[in-house]
């Protein structure tokens, strides 16, 4: 079975806690989520294609954005949100 490898920017995941209250370790449990819904951002994949991940945490739907770049999964966002919590909800 294959390890599913994470990064991110350090100073972004400060920023990410301070505003939505939750860390980019934590994020990457959503991909855990046997039922998580992945999603194309089509709104900002200008250079590089970018995702979303709704997938439980801690008993909520957290949203995590991100890109896939040389097999690893970089994180640049993630927060509980109504609108990552009604996708899921809706396909599960």
């Amino acid at each position: 079975m294959n390890k599913t490898n994470f990064e991110w920017d350090e100073n972004k995941n400060h920023e990410n806690q301070n505003k939505h209250r939750v860390s980019f370790e934590t994020a990457q449990y959503a991909f855990a989520d046997q039922n998580r819904v992945l999603a194309e951002d089509i709104n900002h994949s200008k250079n590089e294609k970018r995702y979303y991940c709704f997938g439980k945490v801690e008993g909520k739907i957290l949203t995590v954005r991100f890109t896939y770049r040389n097999k690893i999964i970089r994180i640049f966002g993630a927060g509980y949100w109504r609108k990552g919590k009604n996708i899921y909800e809706q396909t599960n």
